[in-house]
């Protein structure tokens, strides 16, 4: 029997720190993968996490824009685990508000990031994942939000139950060249380059939770967004009302739901409690 593995992405502070507290906290039975892009940085937050007890945490080095960085780590997992039980999608970047950069770029940098980092990922590691392996994609509550900024014709296109991977991929390119161009609001596109690629990482959970139904029925494998809420790091600022240890609870939640469970499942989940998109 294969020791379980779970990997969280962005993992060296705040949420994602906090997620890989939370998986130890709560007695995770295998190896937990702390990954971040700076290699310093993840040690370090691996030595804190085993000073405060935490022996089964181990570093590996992920930078989820490059794709053959998301290689290593799935040769890495397949060498040493044979598999993936729990996959938590939580690496992201928001500028600031005031950020100086134009909304073009800002849009290309996020989307790269957030949605595009966080598909390459998938594309590497869902080949591994074991029966009744759980995924969590950290999205946010400004998907919904920024869902109910676009046009009419978008929003059905991004609620369809129907739609592929394929076609979401061509919407987050023409979401970019519109911000590039400075027309994505005639576009029907929202002001927000974040909210937009958040839109996409639910949009992918829902697609991805359907063909795991169809190419995997009998796996009992559960994957859905999440929203953490709004909470103190580097990204949202100190004025956030949660802590990341309570920002980390619906995530931890879902990726330790019980084996044997049929749901949720290809939902937004917020607070623990599943969200109408």
């Amino acid at each position: 029997m294969s020791k379980k593995v779970a990997v969280v992405t962005g993992a060296n502070k705040g949420i994602g720190l906090a997620i890989v507290r939370g998986l130890c906290k709560a007695g995770y039975s295998g190896d937990v993968l702390l990954t971040a892009r700076n290699e310093k940085l993840g040690l370090e937050a691996v030595e804190l996490l085993k000073r405060e007890g935490y022996k089964n945490v181990v570093f590996h080095q992920l930078d989820i824009c490059d794709q053959t960085s998301s290689l290593a780590l799935k040769t890495f997992l397949e060498k040493t685990y044979g598999g993936l039980d729990v996959l938590v999608n939580n690496a992201g970047i928001a500028f600031k508000v005031n950020a100086p950069e134009p909304f073009g770029e800002q849009a290309e940098v996020t989307m790269r990031t957030n949605f595009w980092g966080t598909l390459w990922v998938c594309h590497a590691l869902f080949p591994l994942l074991r029966p009744n392996a759980r995924v969590v994609n950290v999205s946010s509550f400004v998907s919904k939000r920024s869902l109910n900024e676009c046009s009419p014709e978008l929003q059905a296109k991004l609620r369809s139950t129907e739609i592929s991977e394929e076609e979401l991929c061509l919407l987050m390119g023409e979401f970019v060249v519109a911000a590039q161009n400075g027309d994505h609001k005639t576009q029907g596109w929202p002001g927000t380059a974040y909210g937009s690629s958040k839109i996409g990482v639910t949009v992918l959970s829902r697609i991805q939770a359907r063909v795991l139904n169809e190419t995997r029925p009998s796996d009992g494998i559960l994957l859905n967004a999440c929203c953490p809420g709004w909470v103190r790091t580097d990204m949202a600022g100190p004025n956030a009302p949660k802590s990341p240890e309570e920002g980390a609870e619906t995530p931890v939640y879902l990726a330790l739901l019980p084996e044997g469970a049929k749901e949720p499942h290809g939902q937004l989940v917020w607070d623990k409690t599943v969200q109408e998109w």
